[in-house]
C-alpha cells in the first residue's frame, strides 16, 4: 500500500502508535496507543455509539461483561473445537506459518476455507517452501486462536481471553431482556478488549492479538422481525459483491436499500439496516463510498455460528482491508447456551388469539421419593422438553437406583395457549477499532508542499482546535490562555506555546488538528484573532465575540471562504 511506511514512522513520531514493548524488541501483534491515538480511538468509538446506539436508542442498549470466559461458555459456543487457523512449520528452521496466507502470497490465489489437507496439497504440489530459509515444509495443521487462564489459583478452572464480546452478550441476553421492557427486537451493544493468538500478525494495526471491538447482537423474532426505521437510510446505495457474483469473478454491483429489503439477496431487512449504518460510519472515518463494499462470503468461508456473512472491505491502493463483519447467527448461540447450561433464554410470543391445541406434559407421579432422588430428578428434568423425556423413557433411564418411569410419564393434553416460545435470531455487526484507527489514519495522510498533512474527517479528530500566541511575550501568552479557558466548556483544546509559529502549524497537522487560532499583536490592539484551516492553509481574522459562532460554522461544514471575511494564505 502506498505511504504505509510513511504512516507508521508519523505513528510513532506523533504518538499514535508503536510496537508494545519496543525495549526489548517488541511482541508481534501487540501495540501502544500514544496520547493522539488514544485520543482518536475514543473519538471512534464515540461515533459508532451514536450511529449504532443513541441514534437507535428506542431498541437498542449497551452493556459491559468480563474479558475472562470460563470454558464451557467457549464450549458451548464453539469456540473451542472451531476458533482455529491452519499452520504450517519449517522443519529446517521450524518458524510457523499461517498455511493459508503463505499459500496465498505465492500463488496468488484465494485459499480461504481450505482444509488442511487441501492446503497440504497445494504445499507439496507446487514446491512450496519456507519463505524465511527455503527449508521444506511439513504438513498443514489446525491451531487455536484462543488464549488460555486459569480463573482461581493452582489448580482453578481453565478460563480463556474472550476473543469477542458476543459470548457474554448472549449469556447475559435474557437478565437484559427482562430488565429492557421484554421487548424484541432488542440490539445489545458492547465495546470491550478481544485477545485471539493470531499465527503470524501483519503489519501495523490490521491483525493484532489484543485489540478493542464494537460490536452489536440483534436479537429478533424470525416470523415477526419487524420493520426496520428505513427513513433513517432509504436513499442509500450499498456496494455489494453477491457469492454467485464473486464465484464468477464479478465485480461488486449497486444496491438501492429498499431493493436489498424487498429482495431475498440479504436474509433479514434488519441486515441490511446495520449495512447500511455501517456504510455510514465508514464514510464519516473519510472513506468514500466508492472505496468499501460488503462482500459475501461462501459457504465454507463462514464461521460455523453464521448462516449468511457479508465482510465490509475498504479498498487502499491493491489490498482490500476487511473493516467490519456482518453475521446473521439464526438461533445458533442462544440454543447452545441453553443445550449446555440448562437454562431457558426462550422468549414467549403471544397470540392474536388463544388457541386450543394438544400439548406434551412432564407429569411426576404420586410415588414416595427420598430427598436425594427427587433432587436427582428435579436435576434431571431441568430444561429437558417433554420429547427429551420421552426419549430418556424409551431408552429406561435410571434416576440413582429408581426407574424413570415410575417417577414421570409424558401425557397428552388440550388446553388453550396464549402464545408460544420460541429462541430470537440474532444479527451481528461487529468492528474492530484499530482497524478503523488505522485505515482512517492511512486514508488521510497527505503530503503538500513536501510537509505532512493528516486530514481526519471533523468526527475522529484527536483535538477540535489548537491554539498559539504569536510570540512567548506575556500578554499574548496570558491572552491565549484565557481563549482556551473560554474554548474547552465545548471544544477539546491543544495549546502550544513552544518554537516558531511555523513549526507549530505543522505539528498540528501531522496529528490532524482541524483549525488553529493565534493570538498576535493585532489582538492585542482589536481584539481579533486568526483562525487557520488545516487542508487548505488560509486563514481568516474573526472577532473574538464572533469565534464561538464562527467554530460553530466550521464544525458544520462551512468554509472559510464563505464566511464572508477576507482569506489569505499561510504567513
Amino acid at each position: 500500500m502506498d505511504n504505509v511506511d510513511k504512516v507508521l514512522d508519523l505513528a510513532k513520531r506523533r504518538g499514535l502508535f508503536w510496537p508494545s514493548y519496543e525495549i526489548y524488541g517488541g511482541v508481534g501483534g501487540l501495540y501502544d496507543l500514544g496520547h493522539v491515538g488514544v485520543k482518536v480511538k475514543n473519538r471512534i468509538i464515540r461515533l459508532w455509539r451514536r450511529l449504532f446506539v443513541e441514534e437507535n436508542s428506542d431498541f437498542v442498549v449497551e452493556i459491559e461483561t468480563p474479558v475472562i470466559t470460563p470454558k464451557r461458555v467457549l464450549e458451548a459456543s464453539g469456540h473451542v473445537q472451531n476458533f482455529t487457523d491452519p499452520v504450517v512449520e519449517c522443519l529446517s528452521c521450524h518458524r510457523v506459518f499461517r498455511a493459508d496466507h503463505l499459500v496465498e502470497g505465492a500463488l496468488h490465489i484465494s485459499a480461504e476455507g481450505l482444509t488442511t489437507s487441501q492446503l497440504t496439497e497445494l504445499i507439496k504440489s507446487k514446491g512450496l517452501k519456507c519463505p524465511q530459509c527455503g527449508g521444506e515444509l511439513g504438513e498443514a495443521r489446525t491451531f487455536n486462536l484462543l488464549f488460555t487462564t486459569n480463573i482461581g489459583p493452582y489448580t482453578g478452572e481453565t478460563g480463556y481471553l474472550r476473543p469477542e464480546t458476543a459470548q457474554g452478550i448472549f449469556t447475559s441476553f435474557k437478565r437484559v431482556f427482562m430488565s429492557a421492557r421484554e421487548k424484541l427486537p432488542l440490539g445489545i451493544a458492547q465495546v470491550g478488549r478481544v485477545a485471539r493468538n493470531e499465527i503470524s500478525p501483519r503489519q501495523g494495526l490490521l491483525r493484532m492479538r489484543e485489540f478493542t471491538i464494537m460490536e452489536m447482537e440483534f436479537f429478533i423474532d424470525p416470523k415477526k422481525p419487524g420493520d426496520p426505521p428505513i427513513s433513517k437510510i432509504g436513499k442509500r446505495k450499498l456496494n455489494i459483491l453477491l457469492a454467485e457474483s464473486k464465484v464468477r469473478g464479478d465485480p461488486p454491483s449497486s444496491f438501492s436499500v429498499e431493493e436489498l429489503m424487498t429482495g431475498k439477496l440479504v436474509q433479514s431487512p434488519w441486515m441490511v439496516y446495520w449495512m447500511a449504518i455501517a456504510n455510514d460510519f465508514v464514510n464519516k472515518l473519510g472513506i468514500r463510498s466508492e472505496n468499501s463494499y460488503f462482500e459475501e462470503k461462501l459457504p465454507q468461508e463462514r464461521a460455523h455460528y453464521s448462516s449468511q456473512t457479508f465482510d465490509q472491505l475498504v479498498v487502499i491502493g491493491d489490498e482490500k482491508i476487511e473493516l467490519s463483519g456482518h453475521a446473521y447467527r439464526t438461533d445458533y448461540d442462544l440454543s447452545r447456551h441453553m443445550q449446555f447450561s440448562g437454562e431457558d433464554l426462550t422468549v414467549f410470543r403471544r397470540f392474536e388469539e388463544p388457541k386450543l391445541t394438544r400439548v406434551k406434559k412432564v407429569v411426576q407421579l404420586p410415588v414416595r421419593k427420598d430427598k436425594l432422588t427427587a433432587a436427582n430428578l428435579t436435576e434431571f428434568l431441568k430444561g429437558k422438553s417433554p420429547e427429551e423425556i420421552e426419549e430418556a423413557l424409551k431408552l429406561g433411564v435410571v434416576i440413582g437406583d429408581t426407574p424413570l418411569s415410575t417417577l414421570v410419564k409424558v401425557e397428552e393434553v388440550e388446553e388453550k395457549v396464549s402464545g408460544e416460545k420460541f429462541v430470537p435470531h440474532v444479527i451481528e455487526p461487529s468492528f474492530g477499532v484499530e482497524r478503523c484507527l488505522y485505515v482512517a489514519t492511512l486514508r488521510a495522510y497527505r503530503e503538500i508542499q513536501g510537509r505532512v498533512v493528516l486530514s481526519l474527517p471533523i468526527d475522529i479528530v484527536p483535538y477540535d482546535v489548537a491554539v498559539f500566541p504569536l510570540l512567548g511575550r506575556d500578554d499574548m501568552v496570558r491572552e491565549a490562555e484565557r481563549i482556551v479557558s473560554m474554548l474547552r466548556a465545548k471544544y477539546d483544546v491543544l495549546y502550544d506555546s513552544s518554537g516558531s509559529i511555523g513549526r507549530r502549524y505543522a505539528r498540528i497537522d501531522e496529528i490532524g488538528v482541524p483549525f488553529a487560532i493565534t493570538v498576535d499583536g493585532d489582538t492585542l490592539r482589536d481584539g481579533t484573532v486568526t483562525i487557520r484551516d488545516r487542508d487548505s492553509w488560509n486563514q481568516v481574522r474573526v472577532p473574538q465575540a464572533t469565534l464561538l459562532e464562527v467554530l460553530e460554522k466550521l464544525f458544520n461544514g462551512e468554509k472559510l471562504e464563505s464566511l464572508g471575511m477576507p482569506v489569505k494564505g499561510e504567513l
